[in-house]
């Protein structure tokens, strides 16, 4: 678990915003430790929890919470948590890319933060995305050239899925597939949506190589849609090194990481 906070007492936003992070990284935890951990009182974190579990991001227990099962937030809720870890897979990750790259790029709160550093350090790239986030942050700089997928638009994400969407992708290729994750084991990268993670299998298929931006709250951690294995032609971006039990199953593999 994360160590305890020492500067003043975060807002209230803020706090519950920490809590859902930590439950990304740690299944479960106490009411004594997440007051510990955010230096309030245990009737404060109570509270927390309360509206947490009645806005559905967590699920409250007795003494605790625990994550939700197979549960992603919503893109706009995700935004929100560990910005500073997708913020170093960002800086990473635009190294991989040079002008005139072919891209596809996945929906999700790390892709459009890595899309936004491709606006600023990049030139001349062709895109092919589903994510209205992603073709907004390239917009910024008018030497890229973005292809939207067509499809059913999905709300709550701000992505198009869908057969027209798959069906689409047969039509490109490109250099390097950016795609996100829910979870990462050793069986390979996985989506809370079922829809989603068979545009990310398809765009793995279209392209020559996929780098997976993933921070560490999702090592060893299983989501519905396990979109694609790992494999050779396949790099993890995240803040940390995998865990011992996700290093085995990339190193069988031959996938490989980078830390940012």
């Amino acid at each position: 678990m994360a160590t305890e906070i020492d500067q003043a007492r975060l807002s209230k936003a803020d706090r519950q915003s920490r809590i859902v992070a930590e439950l990304r990284a740690t299944p479960s935890l106490r009411v004594n430790e997440l007051a510990g951990l955010l230096n309030v009182s245990t009737e404060t974190v109570r509270r927390d929890l309360a509206e947490l579990d009645q806005r559905g991001l967590i699920n409250r227990t007795y003494g605790g919470a625990v994550r939700p099962v197979m549960f992603e937030p919503a893109l706009v809720e995700r935004e929100k948590l560990m910005v500073a870890e997708r913020e170093r897979i960002a800086v990473a990750a635009v190294q991989l890319v040079e002008a005139n790259d072919i891209l596809m790029i996945g929906g999700g709160a790390t892709t459009t933060i890595f899309a936004r550093r491709l606006a600023v350090e990049c030139d001349y790239l062709t895109v092919i995305t589903h994510a209205f986030s992603v073709a907004l942050a390239l917009s910024a700089n008018p030497t890229h050239k973005v292809l939207m997928l067509p499809g059913q638009y999905d709300g709550r994400e701000g992505l198009i899925h869908g057969p027209d969407t798959i069906e689409a992708l047969l039509h490109y290729r490109a250099g390097k597939a950016f795609v996100g994750a829910s979870g990462l084991t050793g069986e390979g990268p996985s989506d809370a949506g079922v829809g989603p993670g068979l545009i990310y299998g398809a765009m793995m298929r279209r392209a020559a190589e996929t780098v997976v931006l993933a921070d560490h709250s999702k090592f060893d951690r299983a989501s519905l849609s396990v979109f694609g294995p790992w494999s050779e032609r396949v790099l993890l971006v995240s803040d940390r090194e995998p865990s011992d039990e996700l290093k085995a199953g990339m190193e069988q593999s031959g996938a490989r990481w980078m830390v940012g």
